[in-house]
């Protein structure tokens, strides 16, 4: 059972921080959860996601048909993700960094990929972004990040450590 949507940077921000050679137990743990279906990913952020390197790579790697959610696929609500998906292209539009010449420190396509899953499946979203204000930007700006996009949708944002406390992970 799906239980979070999750963004590469709630894998990859952690790792670099707290190696897996280190951090045995937590890294098991996440594994886990990673084989155990409980996250959902988009294509997009699966892709992403396969380059992580070491053990924790290899749990994604192995682990397509368990996190990955197609279009098409009649097991899940997949047009209320193309909704939620056209929905936010509209809304963010003048955000998105593919849009206007790769804009740095905004939101991405595959960033509004995984928000709007989060949105479809109504599903916490984990990653390790901060809000433009908290990464020192005027909000007033063109720079919006994922927990920005989520607090405006009312899509629940999580940190790793927020990941580690609800699913009684420790090191």
């Amino acid at each position: 059972m799906k239980k979070y949507c999750i963004d590469t940077s709630g894998i990859t921000n952690p790792l670099e921080q707290m190696p897996e050679d280190i951090h045995v137990a937590i890294w098991s743990g996440v594994s886990r959860l990673l084989t155990g279906g409980v996250f959902a990913v988009t294509t997009e952020i699966y892709d992403e996601m396969t380059r992580i390197p070491g053990s924790v790579g290899a749990s994604i790697s192995g682990s397509k048909r368990a996190m990955v959610l197609e279009v098409g696929d009649s097991s899940w609500d997949w047009p209320a993700y193309i909704d939620a998906s056209r929905m936010l292209h509209e809304r963010y539009e003048p955000y998105v960094s593919e849009w206007h010449g790769g804009m740095a420190r905004t939101v991405g396509l595959n960033d509004l990929s995984i928000v709007a899953l989060a949105i479809a499946l109504r599903l916490p979203l984990v990653s390790m972004e901060v809000p433009v204000l908290q990464a020192g930007y005027n909000p007033s700006t063109n720079k919006r990040r994922i927990p920005d996009i989520c607090t405006a949708e009312r899509v629940e944002h999580l940190s790793f450590n927020d990941l580690l406390r609800r699913e009684g992970i420790r090191g």
